[in-house]
């Protein structure tokens, strides 16, 4: 396996840790920006049951979700099959 496919491997892998970032950015701004409406809406509107509770916690779970799979396990099972492959690139040389 020549130097070069492995770079071509690792930016590959480069931007698709930069993708699943900037979309999680993206749709933490939309999560936040449209529940602080909701919350605008709830606040102006006479304050009664806390409806927006509902939107805001359950998108919330999906949020972390999304968080959670791209910061904690995917970075640690990226860096272990990342590991796995330099073993691999090791054995064949």
């Amino acid at each position: 396996m020549s130097s070069n496919s492995t770079e071509d491997q690792l930016y590959e892998e480069a931007r698709k840790r930069v993708k699943e970032k900037k979309d999680f950015y993206n749709g933490l701004a939309t999560y936040l920006i449209v529940n602080g409406v909701l919350v605008i809406i709830w606040a102006l509107s006479g304050q009664g049951h806390r409806w927006f509770l509902w939107p805001l916690g359950i998108w919330g779970v999906f949020v972390l979700g999304d968080f959670i799979k791209i910061f904690v396990i995917g970075q640690r099972s990226d860096h272990e099959a990342v590991e796995k492959e330099a073993e691999k690139i090791r054995r064949e040389r």
